[in-house]
């Protein structure tokens, strides 16, 4: 197995390093480095999104008959590796990663001519709606009730945790069409307008202070039947599909930038506490770890094999890496941890951080990676899938 880069991927490594110093405005980069989230706002990723678009990069994961730059499973990593170094604005999801293969897979050719041109551009910006009040973690229990009427659907109900829904203009819902059999034969999958009649948005603000997810209400909501993807009643096998996207591994540039964020703000610190660089030490010796396993699953890839359970191994090490890593800031700054400064944050600010300049999303990003270890399948979830998959259990 070959975990080292050939030259070509070395050459093309050097070309997205060009392109992302060429394009990448000194404003987006500021964005792209105090983000408190996995999710940017709008009006950073969007532009960032134009620019990448531009040269056929938005969807690195795409074929080209789609738009895609059709890259190797190398290339994606690298590009992947190079604009978390860089501090790039990251990308939403939810179009691009998630809901445009799922069309692609199951998508009439009617839905694929409409909204793949409009995932790629950002023209439509959309949203997840998959748990609801209640259900948690057991995603078949759903129970926003969709009633057919003629050539639509009447969904009544509500969804949570909707991530960037007070920005989105397009949803894909999972909704319950029928109570008959198992709770997952009676799901369907379903894409639908924000601004349709009877939708409303409620935040939900974050123990960080910020305005990231929401509940969204179905009163009434019309939804035309033209909107699914799939058959009816069988949305829980394109749920599934999606989910192997959304839990994809590649976690360890991300890592990598908030340990030398981590080790800056020790630098910064005074003193020199020797259990604090033990955990330091500690961490590093984690992220080399990941960052070789996801080397290996990625050879893997490259050579057509399937990672199996190895993804949620890496789901499971990335997140509590990641948590480990906040908390070690936080502990690095030690007072100045508290200090609530969301106008410094922003990327055009000239406020002073009151501080070191590295700790203004220290605390911040550690409340909301709380949610990483739940988010996407939650760390319980994949152990017992590592304990039925690879022990036996």
């Amino acid at each position: 197995m070959d975990l080292e880069l050939t030259a070509a991927d070395l050459a093309f490594r050097d070309e997205v390093r060009a392109f992302i110093e060429a394009n990448l405005t000194p404003e987006l980069r500021r964005a792209g480095e105090r983000l408190t989230s996995v999710f940017c706002e709008p009006r950073y990723s969007l532009p960032w999104q134009k620019i990448l678009h531009a040269r056929g990069w938005a969807a690195p994961a795409w074929p080209r008959e789609y738009g895609g730059p059709g890259w190797s499973e190398v290339q994606r990593a690298i590009f992947a590796a190079e604009c978390a170094r860089a501090g790039a604005p990251t990308l939403s999801p939810m179009g691009l990663k998630m809901v445009g293969p799922v069309i692609m897979g199951y998508g009439t050719p009617e839905q694929k001519a409409y909204y793949l041109p409009r995932i790629l551009s950002g023209e439509d910006y959309w949203c997840q709606g998959y748990s609801e009040p209640g259900s948690g973690s057991d995603l078949a229990s759903l129970q926003l009730r969709a009633v057919s009427d003629g050539d639509h659907y009447v969904l009544d109900g509500s969804k949570i945790w909707t991530t960037h829904a007070q920005f989105a203009n397009r949803m894909f819902c999972l909704v319950r069409t029928s109570t008959e059999g198992k709770p997952q034969q009676g799901i369907t999958f379903l894409l639908l307008e924000m601004d349709t009649p009877g939708i409303s948005v409620k935040p939900i603000i974050t123990l960080a202070g910020e305005h990231e997810v929401n509940q969204v209400f179905f009163d009434g909501v019309r939804v035309p039947k033209a909107n699914r993807i799939g058959a009816e009643n069988q949305g829980w096998t394109v749920a599934k599909y999606l989910l192997e996207f959304e839990r994809g591994g590649g976690s360890a540039p991300g890592l990598m930038v908030g340990l030398e964020r981590a080790q800056r703000i020790a630098e910064a610190a005074s003193g020199d506490d020797a259990a604090h660089r033990r955990r330091l030490a500690e961490a590093q010796i984690a992220v080399t770890a990941i960052d070789m396993s996801e080397r290996m699953v990625l050879a893997a890839l490259a050579g057509g094999k399937n990672p199996g359970p190895a993804s949620s191994m890496l789901k499971i090490n990335g997140t509590e890496a990641m948590q480990r890593i906040d908390e070690i800031s936080v502990a690095g700054l030690g007072a100045y941890a508290g200090v609530d400064e969301p106008a410094a944050r922003e990327a055009g600010s000239n406020i002073e951080a009151v501080g070191p300049e590295e700790g203004l999303v220290a605390m911040p990003r550690y409340l909301n990676n709380r949610a990483a270890s739940i988010y996407g399948g939650s760390n319980e979830i994949q152990r017992d899938i590592i304990a039925r998959l690879v022990l036996g259990l």
